[in-house]
């Protein structure tokens, strides 16, 4: 998942895996800057979903624009 937009990385990274987390979902962030952050997200496509709802939502000092999801190699999304 790409997520896309005016990013307070120091809020909005940690409100990612606590809500992850809250989710059951397995998470890694590989990137982190202002304007993007890429992760990968392990779980059911359900889950998911409700994670990318979450963070378009997110916390107050973020602006979201753009998610992108696509499947990782090898995986049966």
């Amino acid at each position: 998942m790409t997520i896309l937009g005016d990013l307070e990385v120091t809020s909005f990274v940690p409100w990612i895996q606590r809500y992850a987390a809250k989710l059951g979902l397995s998470e890694t962030i590989s990137h982190a800057s202002a304007d993007r952050i890429e992760l990968e997200l392990a779980g059911p496509e359900e889950l998911i979903d409700m994670m990318e709802m979450g963070c378009t939502l997110g916390p107050i000092d973020v602006w979201v624009e753009i998610i992108e999801r696509r499947p990782v190699a090898g995986e049966n999304c």
